[in-house]
């Protein structure tokens, strides 16, 4: 695949932007973005260490280092990467790591980048090796390693590139290499959001979406917006249609808990998928332990699905557990679901 279809332009200047926000699924809605670390809510150890160090850089006239963001999905690191970029009043060019296939691909990034010029790779833990060896020099010394010709007669051209700073987004910072994940000189991991926090949120969204919001309708949305931004705002998103069509467009209590039952979300965010994957364990392997690939073909959904969407929330509420010889079902997760746990949980 040529690199042409992998990206797409998303200023007169930027030849290098991926098409990350294809799936509205995958992406909060441009508008609901904050566009400056004063607007930024949550993670406040991080925006108090950015807010730091993104000065000092601009008090040098110097870019910062790079920066490496790891954390669950939907808990804002594309936002953080635009946010940076904003702060730093530099042009971010945005691609992903499966949509860079070969090493020619990164080469043509590397060398289109402007002096100044923020890079943000999502899914970098996704780059093929032979991709991630063209990084090293590029990060470490601002330099290109062109291998020309091959056999004992093959030499490497080295090429000067734009001062730029690389902003690296995973969801799972261990399938970085060590000398990859040692490049990055600021490394942060985004935890999952308070519920005050995602009530701020869901303000400042129904703000902007124009969408008028009752406070302890707020509140319910970020009780089960499974503590990301993400989430709350497709929440939020859904309950206004709902308001719009059952009542007035006013999202109160009562119509927010109507939609809610109709989409079949709990008071502690679980939809139907987590409830069969609890009650699953439950009933057809007596609470576990059972493995992931199992888990899998016992309740038709991807392995990889489960792991990444699903296992992370439930083990934050601690209704999962891991062992070496698979999952298991907690005694809190047997009291949500009304069931009576065995007496070897107690």
């Amino acid at each position: 695949m040529s690199l042409s279809k992998n990206l797409k332009k998303t200023s007169p200047n930027d030849l290098l932007a991926a098409d990350l926000t294809s799936d509205s699924d995958e992406a909060l809605d441009l508008s609901l973005r904050p566009q400056t670390l004063a607007e930024y809510i949550g993670q406040p150890a991080i925006h108090q260490s950015l807010e730091i160090f993104l000065q000092a850089a601009q008090s040098r006239g110097d870019n910062i280092e790079h920066v490496l963001l790891y954390g669950a999905p939907g808990l804002g690191k594309t936002t953080l990467a635009h946010v940076i970029a904003n702060e730093l009043k530099a042009n971010l060019r945005v691609t992903s790591g499966p949509a860079i296939e070969k090493a020619g691909d990164l080469a043509a990034i590397l060398t289109n980048l402007q002096d100044g010029d923020l890079l943000f790779i999502d899914e970098i833990h996704r780059l093929p090796r032979s991709v991630e060896e063209i990084l090293y020099p590029a990060m470490e010394d601002g330099a290109l390693d062109i291998v020309l010709g091959k056999g004992p007669s093959a030499r490497i051209l080295r090429l000067d590139l734009p001062r730029f700073s690389l902003i690296g987004a995973t969801t799972k910072v261990s399938l970085l290499s060590a000398p990859l994940r040692d490049r990055f000189g600021m490394v942060y991991r985004l935890d999952f959001y308070e519920v005050e926090d995602l009530e701020k949120i869901i303000k400042r969204s129904a703000k902007i979406l124009q969408i008028k919001l009752q406070p302890s309708a707020n509140h319910l949305i970020a009780a089960r917006a499974r503590r990301t931004p993400r989430i709350a705002n497709r929440l939020l998103k859904r309950v206004r249609d709902y308001a719009q069509v059952k009542g007035s467009g006013v999202i109160t209590e009562d119509l927010c808990r109507q939609a809610f039952d109709l989409l079949a979300i709990d008071s502690l965010g679980l939809d139907s998928m987590d409830r069969l994957l609890l009650e699953t364990i439950i009933d057809k392997f007596a609470g576990g332990p059972v493995g992931l690939n199992t888990l899998a073909a016992a309740t038709g959904e991807e392995l990889i699905t489960i792991e990444d969407i699903y296992e992370p929330y439930l083990l934050q509420l601690g209704f999962l557990e891991r062992t070496p010889r698979g999952r298991k079902v907690t005694a809190r997760a047997y009291q949500h679901l009304n069931r009576v746990p065995p007496d070897s949980l107690f």
